[in-house]
């Protein structure tokens, strides 16, 4: 691979953890016009990356990094505190996310450019 496209993952990985957290902050404070704009957000991220890599890979890198930061948030601390409630936005938030995600990831591949007319090789 070369340094630019695993620059490239890299910071998808970590705009999607952004994605992630800001979504866990919106989705509950506006519901439900804040759950939607979170996980359009999360499919906007991974179908642009699916588009910028013209690979699998740049959806599932921010789907990855929102997994990673989301889980993180589910845990509760020692002292109580929690980021997502017990209400059905929590779950919607959780679900939707991962099917996002794994919906922009498994679509077909993006289209290559039209061959030219000459035959490369030849």
């Amino acid at each position: 691979m070369r340094p630019l496209r695993i620059a490239a993952y890299a910071l998808l990985v970590v705009v999607g953890a952004v994605v992630g957290i800001a979504g866990a902050l919106v989705q509950s404070a506006w519901f439900p016009g804040g759950l939607l704009l979170a996980l359009l957000g999360l499919a906007a991220l991974c179908y642009g990356g699916l588009h910028a890599t013209r690979a699998r890979a740049g959806a599932w890198s921010p789907a990855g990094g929102w997994l990673m930061v989301v889980l993180f948030l589910t845990a509760t601390r020692p002292e109580g505190d929690f980021v997502f409630g017990s209400g059905v936005g929590s779950y919607l938030f959780l679900l939707g996310g991962m099917f996002a995600g794994v919906m922009c990831a498994t679509v077909p591949k993006v289209p290559q450019p039209p061959a030219s007319a000459t035959r490369l090789g030849k």
